[in-house]
């Protein structure tokens, strides 16, 4: 059964910064391109920033030149390094699967950036 686990979200001032890691379980990760998402109350979830098998990102107008998406295939984990953080940016981020089909979502992460 395939396992993602969110963590490093947080309180932060606007301005600040967060770095989110994403642990995936099982053989699936390696050979899959990886997304981070966030979802606020009453929206749908949104791809932000994703990252290839070998490397290749892409990102959202709304995060794009704050974000930065990593993996590390050896450790089965991808990363999302925020700065420059804004209000807007408040909300629960999941990771997964760039594309369908998606592995089981996880718990996600809060972040919460305060003006």
């Amino acid at each position: 059964q395939v396992q993602l686990v969110e963590s490093g979200g947080g309180l932060v001032q606007a301005g600040g910064s967060l770095r989110l890691s994403c642990a995936a379980s099982g053989s699936f990760f390696t050979f899959r391109n990886m997304g981070w998402y966030r979802q606020t109350p009453g929206k749908q979830r949104e791809l932000v920033a994703k990252v290839t098998r070998s490397g290749n990102t892409d990102y959202s107008d709304s995060v794009k030149g704050r974000f930065t998406i990593s993996r590390d295939n050896a450790k089965n984990t991808v990363f999302l390094q925020m700065n420059s953080l804004n209000p807007e940016d408040t909300a629960l981020y999941y990771c997964n699967t760039a594309s369908p089909p998606f592995a089981p979502w996880g718990q996600g992460t809060q972040v919460t950036v305060s003006s």
